[in-house]
């Protein structure tokens, strides 16, 4: 079994940090598909609960990755990989930080922005998380989780993609022979 996912943060600030720090080197196909192999792994050995991983191109529909960690997901779980994603690229932070801004109120976060009946289009559930890379303003590409409770939906996207770019740190620096 893997270790448990430790608590995320619910202070604005602590996630914007926390999401700004997540910026990576690059990012191609093959780096969505190391992340999303890596992200079903951890979700396999965290939980029998079955999940939708969905990791697409910013502003072009594009999936370069979508698996699903158990048997079981259902077409809903698309539905919320849409809505997250939609989340993330209209206001550039997770589903998470959207969740805690609006202290988890669907009605009132609908109001602030006017969506009228677009706001199901929309969620503020944990589980759609921003990729930047270095040097590139604004966000390339989404990372989805959907099928665990969205604390966990959001955590496990956040832990795999720290371990990534640690993998990346590392194997960088061996590059340049300094073993750390």
């Amino acid at each position: 079994m893997a270790k448990p996912l430790r608590d995320q943060p619910r202070d604005l600030a602590a996630i914007e940090e926390l999401e700004r720090s997540l910026t990576l080197r690059t990012f191609t196909a093959d780096t969505a598909w190391a992340l999303g192999t890596l992200l079903r792994d951890r979700l396999r050995a965290l939980s029998a609960a079955p999940a939708v991983i969905n990791i697409s191109l910013a502003h072009s529909n594009r999936i370069l990755f979508q698996a699903c960690s158990h048997p079981g997901t259902t077409p809903d779980n698309d539905v919320w990989v849409s809505r997250k994603t939609k989340t993330v690229l209209r206001w550039g932070v997770s589903t998470w930080y959207m969740h805690n801004k609006f202290h988890a109120d669907e009605v009132r976060f609908a109001e602030k922005y006017a969506l009228g009946a677009k706001a199901g289009e929309y969620a503020i559930q944990g589980g759609g998380v921003p990729v930047r890379i270095q040097d590139v303003e604004g966000v390339v590409a989404v990372i989805v989780v959907s099928g665990l409770k969205q604390d966990q939906d959001h955590g496990v996207i956040i832990e795999t993609l720290e371990e990534f770019i640690w993998q990346e740190v590392q194997e960088f620096r061996q590059g340049y022979g300094q073993n750390v």
